[in-house]
């Protein structure tokens, strides 16, 4: 085979790598802009999960979640999550610089911790589950464009209605119906504290099973709602 026969030969692949590339970045770009004003029907994981249970033959499962606007959602629900996961969230441009360098310099460069809403957000809506250094650098694109094109109360909007709360369980109206048989609008304080208290593996944690860990859990992320301010600090961000 001489250089021209491979040349020939390679020219094809990479002409539809490049353009698989094109639309999967066209696709990211069109859905950050639509979503930054209509509800999200569905993300990333839900699409994963999807798949992984019809493989698995459980054809019954569906994953979803019943989108609700933010004044639908608790005021205590919505200072929860930042409360557990991103307490720098209103102020920051959607990376906490200094939890990223504390977590580097005590993990050796390992990938783990420091994720903002926002990069929590743009995982969950547009990128595969796991762990690897391609898919922290999509996120890090992602998470610039919806920082850039989205409002913080937005973010925080789309995080709540497509986080998993537990094992199929999408979104707050959803998990605050399966655990607590109310509307999203009706959480108390003690409820979204619990319901952030899982958040870092829904699947390990319960709702309805909460560990001595997640208890403990709980009242720190309630003591941390006091000293953010309450409803005031949701006020004075505008993200409630």
């Amino acid at each position: 085979m001489n250089k021209m026969t491979r040349k020939s030969g390679l020219r094809l692949p990479l002409l539809w790598m490049k353009r698989a590339i094109l639309l999967l970045l066209s696709l990211w770009i069109t859905g950050i802009l639509l979503f930054s004003f209509i509800p999200v029907p569905f993300s990333a994981v839900m699409v994963e999960r999807q798949i992984s249970a019809w493989l698995t033959g459980d054809f019954g499962y569906v994953a979803h979640s019943d989108w609700v606007p933010m004044r639908e959602i608790s005021s205590p629900m919505a200072l929860a999550v930042m409360a557990a996961e991103d307490q720098k969230f209103p102020t920051h441009w959607g990376f906490d610089v200094d939890a990223i360098q504390s977590v580097l310099d005590k993990d050796g460069g390992k990938m783990r911790g420091a994720s903002t809403l926002s990069q929590q957000t743009a995982k969950n809506l547009f990128l595969w589950d796991g762990r690897s250094w391609v898919r922290k650098g999509l996120e890090a694109g992602l998470t610039v464009g919806i920082e850039t094109v989205w409002t913080k109360r937005r973010i925080l909007t789309v995080y709540l209605n497509i986080v998993e709360f537990g094992d199929g369980v999408f979104g707050v109206e959803q998990a605050a119906q399966h655990f607590f048989h109310k509307p999203a609008s009706r959480l108390t304080a003690s409820q979204a504290a619990l319901l952030a208290a899982v958040l870092p593996n829904p699947h390990l944690f319960k709702v309805n099973a909460p560990s001595a860990y997640v208890i403990r859990r709980q009242q720190w992320i309630l003591r941390q709602m006091s000293q953010l301010g309450g409803e005031s600090f949701l006020q004075e961000h505008k993200l409630h």
